[in-house]
């Protein structure tokens, strides 16, 4: 009898490791699934960091334009200004002339 039960507490603990044995195999996998995980999450991040790269790029480039537009807007305006001063002064000259 009691080499009966010894055997049976033999056939049950290698049960145990078995278990342990497959929740090892586990483990590994959903650390290599992590793994992959964590590879993608630092690829995003990476990938983030470009499109911000590029995005302060592509503002900086907008933001030379918009300055050359408003300094092609202020040269119009100078212009028009001066225009209008010309005009003012012609008319003040015309209207001493006329006195």
């Amino acid at each position: 009898m009691a080499a009966k039960k010894k055997a049976k507490k033999k056939v049950a603990k290698k049960k145990v490791t078995k278990k342990k044995a497959k929740k090892k195999v586990a483990k590994k996998k959903t650390k290599k699934k992590a793994k992959k995980k964590a590879k993608k999450k630092v690829a995003k991040k990476k990938a983030k960091k470009k499109a911000k790269k590029k995005a302060k790029k592509k503002a900086k480039k907008k933001a030379k334009k918009k300055v050359a537009k408003k300094k092609a807007k202020k040269k119009v305006a100078k212009k028009k200004a001066k225009k209008k001063v010309a005009k003012k002064k012609a008319k003040k000259k015309a209207a001493k002339k006329r006195k």
